[in-house]
């Protein structure tokens, strides 16, 4: 049901709406009856045309995007000035942790710098509640299983984990200096259609139909706690529109249910009825064995816990890849 309009629809900022998780969001918020002002500066990290198919799918009178760079302070000031957001969900990111070991300026930019401008933007405008992306990659090598919003962070091993950790702190001042609500979100491995093609879903898929090897890290003895992104979008949402009780929160968003890659694997190729060509590789820098979100906290405030199987949201995802790419 559509969310009914008071005197003035309210207005959501979504940055990264181009991107795959934002993407998703914006099109459950216009569903939802909300009017979108989506920013993106739609780079070259993976392929601008499937950006721009997911913009195109997001034609709406209610949606305005703007092609910006978080970085860019002065226009960021503006859009906010202009558009005066209630709501701003900040998806937009430098994703990737092995790209972060090549090319780690990129992660500053976009991902320190950017977010300090949001941060700067919400605290002038009075934005009622900043919810931002955060990620399991926060809690390093922790072997402590499932992870839990209170364990000991301190320890990231990639600068893209480190600058998400950045992130938090950053919050956390800001709500505690100028009483801004901020909620941070530790995605766990979202995979999902439109995904992006530096994911291992999208990877491996391609792969396989294309009768090329696959690169199993680790020797295939990892696990993810894969999360359907249909999950992501609803706990985001059931969070976006609960009344908070404190200016500062942080939520693990996972399925619960850890796969092991070579189960994921083996997903991908009963979907596809095809064998995987499987070359073992050790474990890359910056990754970690196994990742396992707490989501106790997150069920106890929303009432919702992901639940998409592997198998039902790997063959969403191959439904989706075959009929885009024409396969």
């Amino acid at each position: 049901m559509r969310r009914l309009r008071d005197e003035m629809m309210k207005r959501v900022l979504v940055t990264g709406a181009a991107g795959f998780i934002g993407y998703h969001m914006t099109r459950r918020l216009l569903d939802e009856g909300y009017a979108v002002i989506g920013i993106d500066n739609i780079n070259d990290y993976y392929d601008v045309t499937l950006k721009h198919s997911r913009l195109r799918q997001l034609h709406h009178d209610n949606f305005t995007f703007i092609q910006e760079s978080l970085e860019n302070r002065t226009r960021m000031a503006n859009i906010f000035l202009e558009y005066s957001p209630s709501i701003v969900i900040h998806l937009a990111a430098q994703a990737g942790v092995r790209y972060s070991l090549k090319n780690p300026h990129s992660y500053i930019d976009s991902n320190i710098v950017g977010f300090m401008n949001i941060l700067e933007a919400c605290r002038h405008h009075k934005v009622e509640h900043l919810l931002y992306a955060s990620s399991s990659s926060v809690y390093g090598s922790n072997t402590k299983l499932p992870f839990s919003t209170d364990d000991n962070v301190d320890h990231p091993i990639s600068i893209y984990a480190a600058t998400k950790k950045a992130n938090e702190l950053m919050a956390h001042s800001y709500s505690h200096l100028f009483g801004i609500r901020t909620t941070g979100l530790r995605f766990f491995t979202v995979y999902g259609p439109w995904g992006r093609p530096d994911m291992a879903l999208f990877m491996f898929t391609k792969a396989i139909l294309n009768g090329d090897p696959i690169q199993v890290f680790n020797h295939g003895d990892m696990s993810r706690d894969f999360t359907y992104v249909d999950d992501i979008i609803e706990s985001i949402y059931r969070i976006l529109i609960r009344d908070g009780k404190s200016t500062y929160k942080v939520y693990n968003i996972g399925n619960n249910a850890p796969v092991k890659l070579l189960d994921f694997v083996c997903a991908i190729e009963k979907k596809l009825n095809r064998q995987a060509e499987k070359q073992y590789l050790p474990l890359q820098a910056g990754d970690v064995p196994s990742t396992y979100a707490d989501v106790n906290e997150l069920i106890a405030d929303i009432d919702y816990k992901p639940q998409t199987s592997i198998e039902e949201g790997v063959g969403h995802f191959i439904k989706w890849y075959k009929r885009y790419y024409g396969v």
